[in-house]
């Protein structure tokens, strides 16, 4: 435990247990985004970040809006105010921030998901027992998210000596993505059944490979559309623009376009193109 998060713990660990009941999913996102912190130390340090945040925060609207308001007195509870809904903002982001990793981490496990349950089948039409399946995949399977899940799976059996389905159940419990979890309640429900492994997982690498390609060949219309909407929109907007602007300035003989030109250039080009970047990158499919 790093010094920051002992103050934050000795100071905000009573209201931290006050606040918990405001966020019962955030036990299970923490567990499932792999932060190693329980949900009390969690919340005690967005409390002192919120706290901080407060009190460099206060002294600068303070000051700000003393040059805005007469009143010494209006000027401070203003900003006490748009400080204390400030600091608010900046817990509650705190807080939201384990879904954020949630939610990147089920994005690469679906990624790859399909690939490493096709090795997965492999492995299992070779007839080896579920546990021996899991335990040559955990060692030979490069398979990011998918290995890892795995592999602390495999920690559950030989470090904890747990049997192989109740390692599944607590797979399933930390398991980010819903598509990963699903598999692991088949195969739990096949194994438990005596079902055929390899079957199952034959089928379900099947199953996911076609939902696969069927999106990425949404994503493949969707970036068809997006290019069309950058280059009409704001290639050829802003050349448009710039045209436009230099015609009015010639014809009016105004020549304080110059600073607008520039920016629509050298600022607002640029963003554009940066925000269409992570656009496309929040909807494709594949995971880098």
């Amino acid at each position: 435990m790093s010094l920051y998060t002992e103050i934050a713990f000795k100071v905000f660990s009573r209201l931290a247990d006050e606040l918990a009941v405001l966020f019962p999913t955030l036990p299970d996102d923490i567990k499932k985004g792999g932060m190693k912190t329980s949900a009390r130390e969690y919340l005690s340090n967005g409390l002192m970040a919120a706290f901080i945040f407060f009190l460099i925060e206060m002294p600068v609207v303070s000051f700000i809006l003393g040059f805005v308001f007469q009143g010494a007195f209006t000027s401070l509870i203003t900003a006490v105010s748009i400080s204390i809904v400030l600091s608010a903002f900046v817990f509650y982001i705190f807080t939201q921030y384990p879904k954020t990793l949630v939610s990147e981490r089920s994005k690469r496990i679906d990624s790859i998901l399909p690939f490493a349950s096709l090795y997965l089948s492999t492995i299992a039409g070779t007839k080896l027992p579920l546990d021996q399946v899991f335990k040559f995949f955990g060692k030979n399977g490069s398979y990011g998210e998918v290995t890892d899940q795995i592999q602390m799976m495999n920690k559950d059996m030989e470090v904890f000596g747990l049997d192989i389905h109740t390692a599944l159940q607590r797979a399933v419990d930390r398991a980010p993505s819903a598509k990963l979890k699903d598999m692991f309640w088949g195969l739990l429900s096949t194994s438990v059944s005596g079902g055929d492994i390899g079957i199952y997982l034959r089928e379900k690498s099947r199953s996911q490979m076609n939902e696969y390609r069927l999106s990425i060949d949404e994503f493949s219309r969707k970036l068809a559309l997006y290019i069309e909407i950058y280059l009409t929109a704001i290639i050829l907007g802003s050349i448009f623009f710039v045209i436009l602007t230099s015609l009015f300035s010639g014809i009016s003989g105004v020549g304080n376009t110059i600073l607008l030109q520039v920016s629509t250039i050298f600022i607002f080009l640029p963003l554009f193109s940066v925000i269409f970047m992570l656009l496309v990158r929040m909807t494709s499919p594949v995971e880098e």
